[in-house]
């Protein structure tokens, strides 16, 4: 059950003046201790009605098509925007009053698609941390949804220079699978990247599943669901030869993604269906003090 950071928050002041007795002894002893983490920024996605903008204190967008460099066939558009093919009746990206961000890919005419990939470029970035979005996949050969980062000195160094962190990324044809990877000068492609493979033949599309990473200075972790189901681990000595390590000079910004097509999950076949969502529940990011 979803509940809104106001209503914690009011939990947690009731607390703080009825519990004891004493409100100072209260918040002294509610502050973070040595190694206790904090939830310091989210996004839990709460909609007032039934379809309302991504708040825009949090998210910008990434807008247009030509390929993104991938081949892929899909238009970004930003909320409300209706220059065709987008539609402000039918949405690619939405907060809903079931307390989901909504990114839908499209089919609005034959060899024509939409979609929207949403950003926090300008607004909010970090760097190091325990950050994790919970997100239910769409499905279907096609598809190509991503949780990821990049780079706040994107623009001065360019892509990879600036480091990319793939948090979650998954393509149709594989639907059990995420890949946790990261890229950077020296090291792209798929040179450094990891699979994880839900048990049993579970689909990702099936059910929601919480996708993470612990970053620390010259330590990365990449792990579904828990913390503690680790799969993967980046350091520097990870790196190919040549490559540089840019994790731990800048601050990095998110990205929220559907893409169709592409050079990786190849076209939509006649077994796709549209419209397809990628759903999310909260974008989260956990910090220790002084961090």
């Amino acid at each position: 059950m979803k509940h809104s950071i106001a209503t914690l928050c009011c939990a947690a002041i009731f607390c703080l003046f009825a519990c004891n007795g004493a409100a100072a002894q209260t918040a002294a002893s509610s502050a973070p201790g040595p190694g206790q983490e904090r939830l310091v920024w989210s996004d839990e996605f709460n909609g007032p009605v039934q379809q309302s903008a991504p708040d825009p204190h949090n998210w910008t967008y990434d807008i247009g098509g030509g390929g993104w460099g991938n081949r892929e066939y899909e238009t970004y558009c930003a909320y409300a925007s209706n220059t065709a093919p987008c539609d402000m009746a039918a949405p690619n990206a939405y907060v809903g009053s079931d307390g989901y961000l909504h990114i839908v890919a499209r089919n609005p005419a034959k060899r024509i698609y939409t979609s929207a990939r949403l950003k926090s470029q300008g607004l909010h970035s970090f760097r190091y941390g325990r950050i994790e979005a919970r997100i239910k996949m769409p499905a279907g050969q096609g598809f190509w949804p991503a949780f990821w980062m990049l780079g706040d000195n994107i623009d001065s160094v360019q892509w990879p220079a600036c480091g990319e962190i793939d948090i979650m990324e998954s393509v149709g044809k594989f639907p059990t699978t995420n890949f946790g990877s990261i890229h950077g000068a020296g090291f792209t492609g798929t040179s450094i990247t990891t699979s994880y493979t839900l048990p049993n033949g579970a689909k990702f599309a099936d059910a929601f599943h919480t996708f993470g990473i612990l970053w620390s200075p010259r330590e990365m972790k990449f792990y579904v669901d828990d913390p503690s189901n680790v799969y993967a681990t980046y350091t520097p000595a990870s790196l190919t030869a040549g490559g540089i390590w840019p994790f731990d000079s800048d601050r990095f910004f998110f990205i929220l993604n559907l893409a169709v097509g592409g050079s990786w999950p190849g076209p939509p076949d006649a077994t796709s269906t549209f419209p397809q969502e990628m759903l999310v529940d909260y974008v989260r990011v956990y910090q220790e003090p002084g961090s």
